[in-house]
């Protein structure tokens, strides 16, 4: 071979081999950001983001933000925090059941409205959840198997969302104002009772019960205010007759025209 293909063919060798090790080196650079135990993939074309079982204690911050699909589930996560997924303009799935997850802030979901088509939160520690962690998402919900406080507020939520079909079965009372309920699928409870229509009613009655202490607190003033200038009035009045007669009559007509 002729020196001159021989130093070609080493240079090509040699550019091939910085490439690789460029590419390897980059490779490795988002391999650390990422949290031990995620993973990027493709599945049927869409560009996925595994955690699942990565003993992730909040969301991660370093998830690609052209993810359609993003597996946070079997963690540890116990709160939604605000703009949780704000950086994720593409996500279509996301699924967070079989977490810790207790408490979801207004605005968690935001950014996700218009894409995410399906959210799953089952299997976590959802007592109570505002519907306002939940505005303006079309996406359908799955909110089974929580230990969910059966009242208005849930009420509420149920009418916000778009449940997973099948999925509302598993939406049941683990605690409630009235101990029958205790068991049962929300669904079935709220078809014979309007949890927000009691407790309409309730507040109805406290403000009712509150105004009419306060017309008997200014009735009780009125009539101590009246009986004691009547009190007062009395003694004044014995007082001018224990006067002489002159002195006497000047001071009544006085006192007449006080009380008057």
């Amino acid at each position: 071979m002729p020196a001159a293909q021989r130093v070609l063919l080493r240079s090509v060798t040699m550019w091939l081999l910085l490439l690789s090790l460029l590419l390897l080196a980059s490779c490795l650079r988002s391999a650390a950001a990422f949290p031990k135990g995620c993973y990027p993939s493709e599945e049927e074309g869409l560009k996925t983001f595994r955690c699942s079982n990565a003993r992730l204690t909040e969301v991660p911050r370093d998830i690609p933000n052209d993810t359609n699909k993003l597996y946070l589930d079997s963690n540890r996560i116990p709160f939604l925090p605000r703009d949780a997924f704000r950086d994720l303009p593409l996500l279509l799935e996301l699924d967070l059941s079989h977490n810790a997850i207790a408490g979801v802030e207004s605005g968690a979901f935001r950014g996700l409205a218009e894409h995410l088509h399906s959210l799953d939160l089952s299997s976590n520690r959802l007592v109570s959840v505002s519907k306002d962690a939940f505005s303006n998402l079309k996406a359908k919900v799955n909110l089974s198997d929580n230990p969910w406080l059966c009242d208005c507020r849930l009420q509420e939520l149920i009418r916000t969302v778009d449940l997973v079909a099948g999925s509302s079965g598993g939406i049941v009372c683990d605690s409630s104002a009235q101990e029958e309920h205790v068991g049962k699928a929300f669904l079935q409870v709220i078809a014979d009772t309007d949890f927000c229509n009691a407790y309409k009613k309730t507040t109805d009655i406290a403000m009712l019960v509150t105004m009419f202490g306060w017309f008997a607190m200014v009735i009780s003033y009125l009539v101590y205010y009246v009986r004691q200038n009547q009190e007062d009035a009395r003694r004044h009045l014995e007082y001018l007759k224990s006067l002489p007669s002159k002195q006497r009559r000047s001071e009544e007509s006085s006192t007449i025209s006080t009380v008057v």
